[in-house]
């Protein structure tokens, strides 16, 4: 299923299995779901394949309830424990490509060799990102051997990941099974691992010897201390260009551009193609939308989508996340997709079309010194302390969410580039959900900010 809908509809489901009244044994599955409108999507839409999937899994027919059920204290400590788990391996998968060993019949393939939801037919295409795809399908089925090594290099949301998982798909599907699948990150920790152990032929025998298609992504995390991790990189690329192996590596900015990089390594990424993927246009992402929403078995009126095209020009993640907190809001109040409740969703993820901004940078860095008792320009020093590294994070976030500013020059304002500042605003975001203390910061803020707002509507 698309990694949308999977995440709207069937992810909050509760499952429990019952047996039957006579004692055999258990062909009923009753699924809990958190609203009335919720279990009448999942029946519309996604019954028939679920039963389908039961069925195949027990080995004999499943009859699946549908109820009406919130999630228990129990469930969600359950669901809580496995949380981190599942989304460890959707956001840092290894994957090869090897045949899945088989029990009892059926496939036991581990989540790091299963097939991601990931296709070149539902990458939505336009002028911001035919080069990349082109190319991506090109490489995986090895028709260009001039675009070895290809980099795919765009800010965060726009496509990168999408099109690298579908490249191993594409891949696996034309017979290639020796494929590897990792973040820069995983491959420091499988290279520094194999150093304490004394297993470095075993890594060189893995990401040398036995792969044929690497995909890395995020190659800007490469720490530029680690110089030996460099080292390493630069001559398992050599090597795998060498004996003919497609390399495809994704990063947040141009190789030039990426700090810390050791020259080597930056010259042979430059040396084969780099794709660009561009934010897109207006035509792009009404095409996304409404691919997302069918995908969803979501009905999105045209008034509605016309809304969130003109409201939300940045990512495609952007997009996803107005789409997913509007069919929330819409199945837990009850209600139907209207402009209303879009306008509602869109006050609290995006900009409102014809709203003009009230806030300068200016007015959020000045706010942000105040509440933390830091002059504005000690924010936009060098320091990297505590107690001016956070101030400075919670400007740049406040200054995207509250100002029309691009990052690149809330990041300007604060002493640094648009990259730093779309790092802050990802790790604010992100630590937000798991530290209070920040987020009453933040709501403090916000509550100013909403003041100074009103102030100057008003």
């Amino acid at each position: 299923m698309p990694p949308f809908a999977l995440e709207a509809w069937i992810d909050p489901l509760v499952a429990r299995s019952h047996a039957r009244e006579d004692g055999g044994s258990r062909d009923r599955l009753t699924l809990g779901c958190p609203t009335a409108f919720h279990r009448d999507r999942v029946r519309e839409r996604f019954l028939t394949e679920i039963e389908r999937c039961a069925a195949a899994e027990a080995g004999m027919p499943v009859a699946v309830d549908l109820v009406v059920a919130p999630a228990q204290r129990g469930d969600m400590a359950n669901q809580a424990q496995t949380a981190p788990e599942s989304v460890a391996r959707r956001e840092n998968p290894t994957v090869r490509c090897a045949p899945a060993p088989r029990v009892n019949g059926r496939s036991a393939a581990p989540d790091s060799q299963r097939e991601f939801p990931y296709r070149f037919d539902n990458f939505v295409v336009g002028s911001c990102n035919a080069l990349a795809r082109e190319a991506s399908i090109a490489v995986a089925r090895s028709t260009q051997c001039a675009l070895n090594p290809l980099v795919l290099a765009a800010e965060p949301g726009l496509g990168k990941t999408h099109l690298a998982r579908a490249i191993v798909n594409e891949a696996r599907q034309h017979g290639e099974l020796r494929a590897i699948y990792a973040s820069a990150e995983a491959f420091t920790s499988d290279f520094t691992r194999s150093l304490q152990t004394r297993r470095i032929d075993d890594f060189k025998r893995r990401f040398r010897h036995g792969c044929r298609l690497l995909v890395l992504e995020d190659v800007q995390f490469l720490d530029a201390r680690k110089k030996a991790t460099q080292l390493e990189l630069f001559h398992t690329l050599c090597h795998l260009l060498d004996v003919g192996a497609r390399v495809v590596l994704t990063a947040d900015r141009l190789p030039r551009d990426i700090e810390g990089l050791d020259p080597r390594l930056r010259s042979k990424l430059s040396s084969g193609l780099v794709a660009e993927l561009d934010s897109p246009d207006a035509i792009v992402r009404r095409e996304i939308l409404r691919q997302k929403a069918a995908d969803g078995g979501v009905r999105l009126p045209d008034a509605c989508r016309e809304l969130i095209v003109e409201s939300v020009r940045g990512s495609v993640r952007d997009l996803e996340g107005v789409l997913i907190q509007l069919v929330a809001m819409a199945s837990l109040l009850k209600r139907p997709i209207d402009p209303e409740l879009t306008l509602v969703a869109l006050r609290k993820l995006a900009p409102i079309p014809g709203v003009r901004h009230p806030l300068a940078i200016r007015d959020v860095v000045e706010t942000v010194s105040a509440y933390f008792k830091k002059p504005p320009g000690e924010l936009a020093a060098r320091s990297r302390r505590r107690d001016v590294l956070v101030p400075r994070q919670l400007a740049m976030y406040l200054g995207h969410r509250y100002t029309g500013a691009s990052l690149s020059v809330i990041g300007a304002a604060l002493g640094r580039d648009h990259s730093a500042a779309a790092n802050a605003v990802r790790k604010v975001e992100r630590r937000i959900l798991e530290s209070a203390p920040l987020r009453y910061q933040v709501e403090a803020l916000c509550a100013r900010l909403d003041g100074m707002v009103g102030e100057r509507q008003g």
